[in-house]
């Protein structure tokens, strides 16, 4: 349990266990993997519940915000492990109770972790609960922002290496697509839980600038810019999303011409070969009467006919650009 309490004009960090009191000078007590003593603690401190973690999976809408004996109660969803390939999307809490601020989360979000670094240098005018709230989901949108940014970045490599001109392909170096599909996977799943989250973000800003306590001032201001931020990137992650499912059906499309074109080489390979394999059958016969295996030049001749026959379907494949 962290908390951050004012002192000599700054906020100071505490760490506490469950059994230490809480000075009545916090604004902003951090629930990280809360214990059920430390839970019980805060309860008794601020004179509310605090949900537990099955409670803030709700997926109503309706259980995620809501306000209670003067409390109000926020919950949405932040993408964590982002720079990974197993990004996850954990549940967080905030709730606001008169000048104070707590938060309960099961996981480590960066921006959180970017946030507490600035704690101790804000102003006093921001040393309230509500002031902290904007400020903490200002860092959270700042964050997804440069989520989208590198996934964009990231979609614009994939499309340079899925439609790099034949030109520019060494022997050997073609596309490795089973990675490609891995890569482009990876990159929608993220953007999917991107905006899942924005869409929670979106809903928690709007409920909180409907209250007079929280959207106060120059709060107020702040939520109405950072909604309209996240208008822009919910957008941007559905154009994202657009672009990789439109990269995912371009990288199938290049493995069945991929296949196709080894179809085709077997397939003329196979034409090729049966001529002679059909002249060789021929004088491969045992007949009473076969005047060629007289000849002083019958086997030469075999041997042209047969060569003769795989170059001339080869030359005429050719001519027609099937090769």
């Amino acid at each position: 349990m962290f908390v951050y309490a004012k002192e000599n004009g700054t906020l100071k960090q505490y760490t506490l266990t469950g059994g230490e009191t809480i000075p009545q000078s916090a604004v902003w007590i951090d629930l990280l993997n809360v214990m059920p003593e430390e839970k019980a603690n805060v309860e008794q401190f601020l004179g509310i519940g605090i949900p537990t973690h099955e409670e803030m999976h709700e997926i109503e809408v309706s259980s995620r915000l809501y306000q209670e004996g003067g409390a109000f109660y926020m919950t949405a969803i932040l993408v964590t492990n982002a720079e990974t390939r197993e990004p996850e999307i954990p549940a967080v809490m905030f709730v606001i109770v008169g000048e104070r601020l707590i938060t309960i989360r099961y996981a480590d979000p960066q921006p959180f972790r970017v946030y507490v670094t600035r704690v101790e240098h804000l102003p006093p005018s921001q040393h309230t609960g509500p002031a902290l709230y904007v400020g903490l989901v200002k860092a959270i949108v700042n964050r997804m922002a440069d989520v989208l940014e590198q996934v964009g970045r990231n979609i614009d490599l994939l499309t340079k290496q899925i439609f790099r001109s034949r030109a520019t392909v060494k022997e050997g170096s073609k596309p490795d697509y089973e990675q490609l599909l891995v890569d482009i996977g990876g990159s929608g799943d993220l953007v999917s839980k991107t905006h899942e989250s924005l869409v929670t973000l979106n809903r928690m800003v709007a409920f909180a600038g409907q209250s007079s306590h929280i959207a106060q001032g120059e709060n107020g201001v702040h939520l109405a810019v950072m909604a309209k931020d996240m208008e822009a990137l919910s957008d941007h992650a559905m154009f994202l999303s657009n672009k990789v499912n439109f990269l995912l059906d371009a990288t199938l499309g290049m493995i069945g011409m991929e296949q196709s074109n080894i179809i085709k080489i077997l397939s003329v390979a196979a034409v090729v070969f049966l001529p002679p394999t059909l002249i060789a059958s021929i004088y491969g016969m045992n007949f009473d009467f076969m005047p060629e295996l007289k000849w002083l030049g019958g086997y030469p001749l075999a041997i042209v006919l047969m060569v003769l026959s795989a170059w001339l379907p080869y030359m005429y494949f050719k001519r027609r650009k099937w090769l």
